[in-house]
């Protein structure tokens, strides 16, 4: 198969002016005149499939002086045909897919969608307005100010015309990024399209030009309604009980109904945190027999035993920031911020019912929600009263110490009191199955799983120091001239708080530990204080915590540096119980290093990024302070110590800190200053294991009848995820039961990955 010299010159230049060597031909390059120099038809078949096919690989002219390559050119069917990693690349479909692919194809699919543009609702989003304009970060009306910007999308002539109360603003935000000309409020706004033209026919024309767009124009042909998780349950039951009642023709229903009215399942829920009411919650609502059991006090007896502790230094071993009604969520910021998917169903759904039971409604659009402690308390209240009213048998002051278990199934619990107040030794409890809702403090949980050959996965989580700042400084940070506008909590403008995150590259090769590992900030409370959550005296460990208002003068947040099991490996903990030895050593070293009684080593964050020592020793304590010019106050209440906080964690961890700390600086010019002081040490952002289960049942793998959710079970990392979670369970469990019957997804969608789900 030869071609002409002078035509074989021309397709040489186009071959070797081509970028990429494994160009890919996708249009015959043949002219008609080249035919007649093959040598017969069916040549002419293969010269073109030579030419045309997308397997070819083309290399360039060693000698493109020469009219002919020096060896000629032809396919060997025998050989592998290398292909360009172009052609080869995969599309990306389902979820492979990146957040930018997947809004592109939205947009194109609602685009190509025929769609009424007078029916149902239009969501605008991304709506600015000035501080000077907006009424204030409490204010959740449709101002005048906003009803601007909302015209301006509609290109309406005169703002003042719209009706307010054709929009519902969805979401609104506090946006200081330096990024913006200048600090602004965010607005999602949802816009009635029936009662918008009821009220101002002349929009009609203006809706006619509209057009989706995803992210800043999206239409909708039903308002999507989730009610609170109570609402839910009462429709699905009464949906099929008319179900039941149409198919047998009367209003009673028959004796193998979905609800039973003679023996109801017995349930041991463990544990009164997010998780275990949100499971109890949906059991009792389809009529379970539920006995909920909480090592520690309710709210009420909690909060006199954590005064006592922070007053008195008296640890509850039982009754303490760990345990208690709430679970640890209870006496912290109370954020309701979530990595779930803040528009799911699930999440809108707790959300509504957190709400029913007291929560104020703006939680509902605030773009970064939390309660705070002094909201909690109540809330909790009204949720235990509404469990009990629907018969749940609650047992405060209660320690399961074993499971009951039965050729392989759970049949029951072993408890004993944690109050000291019963003084029963044991008592033996038989339930249908148990929902295992503890937090991640419940180390002799742990212990008692393992005792009955259980499966636990040791899993990465998080350690390190908790700065604190004085939330001037914070405020003054990100809001710069704005700053006199928060007054406290109780200005125009959010508290200002920061989120930051850093890579560290390792390079620390006698350690055999992960490459590359992650620093963040985590559970920051601005306007709050930091707090201690020790459940054992010779164990020190901290957090933060903050009122609604959050008005304290001091800003704090987990400084926190991923570790996995490698990094337990190389302290010689081994099993799967390695990350609680983990934790358990640096917590021994921070109790010793302050002191005991709780004192917590601090250290100034410039002196930490020197490795030298903040001055001489100082006690500090709220009705008694010993002033020293290098130490800076601190908000935590039973004392701190000066030690050098280098001495506390491998040398890995500290440097890992010390990078991530110099580039928050760079973020956030002034982090590093006199003022801020890091306290030691922080180590249960997240449970250390993981209680394999089954994706859909909820179910355990190793053992039958038992159901880990939440936090502790390594399947939540906050209030709200930890929420859902439970109320999967609830649901999955109902459904075995022969209670629930649809599709929980088709309700609230998807539920969130087996896999650890970060607050």
């Amino acid at each position: 198969m030869l071609l002409h010299a002078s035509i074989y010159k021309v397709f040489l230049k186009t071959i070797n002016e081509q970028p990429n060597p494994c160009h890919k031909i996708s249009k015959p390059l043949l002219i008609p005149s080249i035919s007649s120099h093959l040598t017969s038809p069916a040549m002419l078949s293969s010269s073109t499939k030579l030419l045309c096919t997308p397997n070819f690989t083309f290399t360039k002219n060693p000698n493109p002086q020469l009219p002919f390559p020096p060896k000629p050119l032809f396919i060997n069917h025998h050989k592998p045909l290398i292909r360009c990693a172009r052609t080869t690349r995969s599309k990306r479909t389902g979820k492979s897919r990146y957040p930018s692919e997947k809004r592109k194809l939205k947009s194109i699919q609602q685009t190509q969608t025929q769609i009424d543009k007078f029916k149902g609702f239009w969501r605008l989003f991304k709506l600015y307005v000035s501080v000077d304009s907006d009424p204030g970060k409490d204010s959740l009306d449709v101002s005048d100010a906003l009803l601007q910007e909302v015209a301006k999308v509609l290109e309406f002539p005169v703002a003042s015309m719209l009706p307010p109360e054709a929009f519902t603003v969805l979401r609104k935000s506090f946006d200081a990024r330096k990024s913006q000309k200048e600090p602004k409020f965010v607005y999602t706004v949802e816009l009635d399209v029936e009662k918008l033209l009821n009220l101002e026919p002349r929009t009609w024309d203006f809706i006619s030009r509209l057009e989706p767009k995803i992210g800043v124009v999206e239409h909708t042909p039903h308002e999507r309604v989730v009610g609170d998780l109570v609402s839910v349950i009462h429709d699905n039951k009464k949906s099929s009980q008319d179900r039941i009642q149409g198919d047998n023709g009367h209003g009673s229903l028959p004796s193998c109904s979905k609800f039973p009215v003679t023996k109801r399942s017995r349930i041991a829920v463990v544990g009164s945190g997010p998780a275990g009411l949100f499971a109890s919650l949906v059991l009792a609502e389809f009529g379970v027999d539920v006995t909920l059991i909480e090592r520690g006090q309710p709210v009420e007896k909690r909060g006199r035993d954590i005064g006592a502790l922070v007053v008195r230094k008296i640890l509850q071993s039982e009754s303490n920031f760990c345990f208690g009604e709430g679970g640890a969520g209870t006496w912290s910021d109370g954020k309701l911020v979530t990595r779930i998917g803040r528009n799911s169903g699930s999440v809108l759904s707790v959300m509504k019912t957190l709400v029913r039971f007291g929560a104020p409604e703006s939680i509902l659009i605030d773009g970064k929600p939390h309660l705070g402690t002094d909201r909690l308390i109540p809330l909790l209240r009204n949720f235990r009263q509404h469990l009990q009213d629907l018969g749940v048998n609650i047992r405060f002051g209660t320690r399961v110490d074993d499971l009951i278990v039965e050729n392989g199934q759970v049949v029951g619990v072993n408890v004993s009191d944690s109050s000291g107040r019963l003084q029963f030794c044991s008592e033996k409890l038989g339930f249908d199955a148990v929902v295992l809702a503890v937090g991640h403090s419940a180390r002799d949980v742990y212990q008692m799983l393992l005792s009955h050959n259980m499966e636990l996965i040791p899993k990465d989580f998080a350690v390190g120091l908790r700065v604190e700042h004085p939330q001037e400084l914070i405020n003054t940070i990100q809001y710069s001239k704005l700053a006199n506008e928060v007054r406290n909590g109780r200005g125009k403008i959010p508290v200002a708080d920061y989120k930051v995150v850093d890579y560290v590259q390792g390079d620390d090769n006698n350690v055999p530990v992960t490459s590359q590992r992650s620093c963040y900030s985590f559970c920051m409370c601005p306007g709050g204080q930091v707090v201690v959550t020790s459940i054992n005296p010779s164990e020190l460990c901290i957090n933060g915590m903050s009122f609604s208002r959050r008005a304290s003068k001091w800003a704090n947040a987990a400084l926190a540096v991923t570790v996995s099991p490698k990094d337990f490996i190389a302290l010689n903990f081994h099993g799967p119980l390695a990350g609680v030895e983990f934790q358990r050593e640096f917590e021994q070293r921070a109790a010793t290093m302050g002191g005991g009684n709780f004192v917590v080593p601090v250290q100034t964050v410039k002196d930490f990024m020197n490795n030298r020592l903040s001055g001489k020793i100082l006690i500090h304590f709220t009705f008694l302070t010993t002033r020293c010019s290098s130490i800076p106050s601190s908000s935590y209440r039973l004392g701190v110590k000066a030690a050098n906080l280098h001495e506390l964690f491998p040398n890995h961890i500290t440097e890992a800190l010390q990078h991530s700390i110099s580039a928050f600086d760079q973020e956030l010019p002034g982090f590093i200053s006199n003022d801020a002081l890091l306290h030691g040490v922080e180590t249960r952002t997240s449970s250390p294991v993981q209680i394999p289960r089954n994706a859909n049942t909820f179910e355990s793998k190793s053992l039958g009848g038992l159901y880990p959710v939440g936090e502790g079970a390594g399947y939540a990392g906050g209030i709200v995820s930890a929420a859902v979670d439970g109320m999967y369970a609830g649901f999955a469990l109902a459904k075995r039961l022969g209670l629930y019957d649809d599709d929980v997804e088709s309700v609230f969608g998807r539920p969130q990955s087996s896999g650890f789900v970060k607050y």
